[in-house]
């Protein structure tokens, strides 16, 4: 979507300059692009409704609203390139799967029924203007600029009226969808990432390990000086594979993050950070689960780039709350040079994963250093999460339903 303001013309005045060709242009043009839009409008509405009542009646009428939002979108460009006026660009139909569910989406949407719209009102008004610019430029030439102008002005007022985004919502449902594309492609990710892990590390090494006990078991009785070597080495693998496992888990969620929160998790994380790092977590009570868990991994995915990248002698997390945001913030007194689109460094996905929340991510970080990093995610309460009271209570509702044999 575009974030364009309009670009306001100067004002009119006895001369003739570009914006008042321009204007004259856009004028001219409205009694043919007017009749062809009032034609479109007219034909496949009245054909779709004309033939409702027949297998092909709507689909026809859904084509012909899906046709309405092209002819809106060259409409747009012309007030763009000849008046000036920017305004976003309504947001796309979401893509549905099947034919009656893209079939209703198309019958109600309002973006093409008011591009309709507009093309039943602009013919009377193409007419006017077409007549009035034709008669100025043989007759009342002098004042043209001015009427051109005022003409000009209410062709803006009925492009931004009818064929801008309705309002907030429209611009809303657009960034869900980015978001929740942004989401899925983050999950299945991290379920490629998990999968690889388990091939490559936990799982060969159980492998390994099965076939290192079955070699044991048949030299027990012949050899069992080898057998044991064997045993001894497959209780090294154990312990490798246990230790491969409990790295994975925690980076799918760790316990402690889980059992005692973002201030135990934290400095769990600057422990392993190879600069030393100072953490300060100001939370009167936690966060939601979900909150809390990005949070983990936004400061955990941070610490490790200030390991990687920063040259850093010291940094520092900070974590607080402010009203209903989550505040976080990463420092360090490195090189600095972070940007959003450095390689390598992870903070574009970061700043994705952040905003698929409503969160928000700022870099601060310029040549030479100090780079600082804050963060804001929304805050919800970690009551919502689980419901209170005996109905609600985690072991009160297991044993409930183990006594109903669930």
């Amino acid at each position: 979507m575009s974030d364009h303001t309009d670009t306001p013309p100067p004002p009119a005045r006895f001369a003739y300059g570009r914006h008042t060709w321009k204007e004259v242009a856009h004028l001219l043009a409205d009694l043919p692009c007017a009749l062809a839009g009032f034609l479109y409008a007219v034909a496949t509405v009245a054909i779709g409704v004309g033939l409702s009542v027949t297998v092909i009646g709507l689909p026809l009428l859904a084509l012909g609203l899906a046709g309405a939002r092209g002819i809106a979108r060259a409409e747009r460009a012309r007030a763009r390139k000849l008046l000036g006026v920017r305004i976003d660009e309504p947001s796309r139909l979401p893509r549905r799967d099947g034919f009656f569910p893209w079939l209703w989406a198309q019958l109600k949407d309002p973006v093409a029924w008011r591009s309709q719209l507009y093309g039943f009102v602009r013919l009377p008004w193409g007419v006017l203007t077409f007549a009035l610019t034709t008669v100025s430029l043989l007759v009342l030439w002098p004042v043209l600029p001015f009427l051109a102008r005022g003409l000009a002005n209410a062709d803006r007022g009925m492009v931004r009226g009818l064929l801008s985004p309705s309002d907030e919502l429209e611009r809303r449902i657009a960034e869900l969808e980015s978001d929740r594309g942004v989401v899925v492609d983050t999950a299945a990710a991290d379920l490629r990432r998990i999968e690889r892990d388990l091939h490559d590390g936990a799982q060969a090494r159980l492998v390994a390990l099965a076939m290192g006990l079955g070699l044991a078991k048949e030299k027990l009785l012949d050899d069992p000086e080898a057998a044991a070597a064997m045993v001894d080495e497959a209780h090294g693998e154990v312990k490798l594979a246990l230790q491969e496992l409990r790295d994975l888990a925690r980076g799918i969620h760790p316990a402690v993050l889980t059992d005692r929160g973002l201030d135990a998790a934290l400095s769990a994380v600057s422990a392993r950070c190879t600069v030393p790092v100072k953490v300060s977590v100001d939370l009167a009570e936690r966060p939601a689960a979900a909150i809390e868990g990005i949070a983990y991994f936004t400061v955990s995915e941070l610490l490790q780039n200030v390991s990687k990248h920063s040259r850093a002698r010291s940094a520092a997390v900070e974590v607080w709350r402010t009203k209903d945001r989550l505040m976080l913030q990463v420092r360090d007194d490195g090189v600095g040079g972070a940007r959003l689109d450095g390689a390598g460094t992870g903070m574009a996905g970061l700043a994705e994963r952040l905003g698929a929340v409503d969160g928000v991510f700022v870099v601060d970080s310029p040549e030479g250093g100090p780079t600082v990093i804050t963060a804001e995610l929304p805050w919800r309460d970690r009551a919502l999460d689980t419901p209170r009271g005996p109905a609600g209570d985690p072991a009160r509702r297991r044993a409930r339903d183990g006594a109903r044999g669930r």
